[in-house]
């Protein structure tokens, strides 16, 4: 993400995600202002959101909840909670959409292998695809802290709650969806998220 001044968010080549980016931008500016009244970062910001690899069209846009939980961070200058990935795409309401419409059951086990091999531990799905993991295998379960959300709050609570700032200026969120983000920029990690 990149800042300048004024209160607008350019939204570069995202291509079919310009929505799901334009809705995090209005629930990210909504949360500040119930969590921070006085904050005049959206007011005072532009944002310019660069995805290189953008949505798979048949998987269908899941990065909604990393991009307002990366807006934030950014927003209150508070690192979000290492060691996290996310995917489900949110409502202006915040409310958390099921991912993909699509081979859900391979979405789900291929970007939990993804996030394994990333040694991310801290996993949020959407709720309506609890029964999608849960039909995993138990060796690719082993090891995770996995939460089902409904509502952004929820995933609010687990990115920013009580956690280790041991590292402030790095934060890292990741999207299953091969979107990397880091406090100011983001762009590919193709390692986290390999899809086959």
């Amino acid at each position: 993400m990149v800042m300048e001044k004024g209160p607008s968010m350019s939204l570069g080549s995202l291509g079919w995600m310009k929505e799901s980016a334009q809705i995090a931008h209005t629930v990210a500016r909504a949360i500040l202002l119930e969590k921070e009244p006085d904050n005049p970062f959206f007011a005072n910001s532009k944002l310019h959101l660069h995805v290189p690899a953008g949505a798979t069209p048949k998987d269908g846009p899941s990065a909604g909840c990393t991009m307002i939980t990366s807006m934030l961070s950014l927003a209150m200058k508070k690192p979000a909670k290492t060691d996290l990935a996310m995917t489900g795409e949110v409502t202006l309401t915040g409310r958390i959409l099921p991912m993909g419409v699509f081979i859900v059951v391979y979405q789900v086990k291929e970007k939990t292998i993804a996030a394994r091999r990333s040694e991310v531990k801290t996993l949020i799905f959407p709720s309506a695809n609890r029964r999608d993991y849960d039909e995993l295998a138990s060796n690719v379960k082993e090891g995770l802290d996995v939460h089902f959300v409904d509502d952004y709050s929820q995933i609010f609570n687990l990115a920013f709650g009580e956690h280790e700032a041991a590292e402030k200026l790095s934060v890292r969120l990741h999207c299953f969806d091969q979107i990397f983000l880091r406090r100011g920029s983001c762009g590919n990690q193709t390692q986290f998220c390999t899809m086959s």
